[in-house]
C-alpha cells in the first residue's frame, strides 16, 4: 500500500483518493468529538483514547513500519507540543460548553488559517471559486456559533470561557494540520510517521490525569475503557486518512473538506446527545456543505 500511495501522490487518481480520505475523516472526527464529548469526564475520555491507540500503536511502531530517519525525532518532538497544548484546550472547551455550540467554533477557524498556511509553507495556489467556497464554509460554521450564541439558555454562564478555548483550540487544529502534513511528507514512508506519531502522542494526557483516575467510580472504569478503545479505533481511521489526504494532495484542500464534521457533528449531537438542531442551523449546515463543494468543483 506504501507504494501505491506514493505512487499517486499528486495525480488525478490522488486526488480523488484524497477526496475520499478527506470526507471519511469528517465524519470520523465529529464521531471522535462525540465520544469525548459524552457522559464521562473529558479528560478522562481523552486519557482513556489516548493510551488505547497508544497501546496499539506501540507493536507497529517498534516491530512493522521501517525505524524513523533521524531527522524525524525534532519533528516528532514539535508535533508532541503542539497537540498536548491542542488537547488542553480541547478538554477545557467540552467542560465548558455544549458539544454543539462549541465544536463549530472549534472547526470553524481552522480552514482559513490552513489555507493560508498551506499557502506559505507548501507553495499551494487555489483559484477564486475554491476561496469562495472556503469563506462558504467557514461562515456557514461560524453561523452556526452565533445562532448558538443567541439562542442558548442551558449553560449559557460559562460560554463566554468556551467560545474563547473553542476559538484558541480552532488556532491549534490549522498549526497541527499544517505542522504535521510537512511531518508525513519529511519521511520516506508515511505509515512510519503515523505508527510514531500515535505512540508518542499517547503520553501527555494519561500522564496528566492520572489523579482524575483516583477519584473514578469503579462501575465507570470499564465503560470508560471501552470508550477509549472505540476511540482509538476511530482516532486511526479519522487523523490517518485526513495525514493521508494531506500526504498525496493539496493540504489547504483536504484540511478544509475536514470541517464538514461539523454537519455530522450537529447530526451526531441531535440523535445521539439529544441536543437540539432546529431548520436554522439545518440551513447554516447546508451552506457548510455547499461551500465544500464549490471548494472541490472549483478546483
Amino acid at each position: 500500500m506504501t507504494d501505491w500511495l506514493i505512487s499517486i501522490e499528486g495525480t488525478p487518481a490522488g486526488h480523488q483518493v484524497a477526496l475520499v480520505l478527506a470526507l471519511m475523516a469528517a465524519v470520523l472526527h465529529a464521531l471522535f468529538g462525540a465520544l469525548q464529548k459524552g457522559r464521562h469526564d473529558p479528560w478522562l475520555s481523552r486519557a482513556a483514547i489516548d493510551a488505547s491507540y497508544g497501546v496499539i500503536a506501540a507493536p507497529f511502531a517498534l516491530f512493522v513500519v521501517p525505524w524513523p530517519e533521524p531527522h524525524m525525532w525534532p519533528i516528532f518532538a514539535g508535533a508532541f507540543v503542539i497537540h498536548a497544548v491542542y488537547k488542553v484546550l480541547q478538554a477545557m472547551t467540552y467542560t465548558r460548553g455544549a458539544y454543539t455550540v462549541v465544536y463549530p467554533v472549534v472547526r470553524g477557524t481552522g480552514p482559513l488559517f490552513t489555507f493560508a498556511a498551506a499557502g506559505v509553507v507548501f507553495g499551494e495556489v487555489y483559484a477564486p471559486g475554491q476561496w469562495a467556497g472556503l469563506f462558504l464554509l467557514t461562515g456557514g460554521i461560524l453561523g452556526l456559533a452565533v445562532w448558538n450564541l443567541r439562542r442558548l439558555e442551558v449553560g449559557r454562564e460559562s460560554l463566554g470561557p468556551a467560545l474563547g478555548f473553542a476559538a484558541a483550540t480552532g488556532a491549534l487544529v490549522a498549526a497541527y494540520t499544517t505542522y504535521d502534513a510537512y511531518g508525513i511528507r519529511a519521511t520516506a514512508n508515511p505509515f512510519t510517521f503515523l505508527a510514531w506519531f500515535f505512540l508518542i502522542d499517547s503520553l501527555f494526557i494519561p500522564a496528566v490525569t492520572v489523579r482524575r483516575w483516583w477519584g473514578l467510580a469503579h462501575e465507570e472504569v470499564i465503560p470508560l475503557l471501552k470508550r477509549g478503545i472505540l476511540g482509538a479505533i476511530v482516532a486511526y481511521f479519522s487523523f490517518g486518512a485526513i495525514m493521508l489526504a494531506t500526504r498525496i494532495d493539496k493540504v489547504g484542500q483536504a484540511a478544509t473538506l475536514r470541517e464538514t464534521s461539523t454537519v455530522f457533528a450537529a447530526l451526531i449531537g441531535w440523535l445521539v446527545l439529544r441536543e437540539k438542531v432546529g431548520p436554522v442551523r439545518t440551513a447554516l449546515m447546508a451552506v457548510i456543505a455547499a461551500g465544500a463543494v464549490l471548494i472541490e468543483v472549483a478546483g
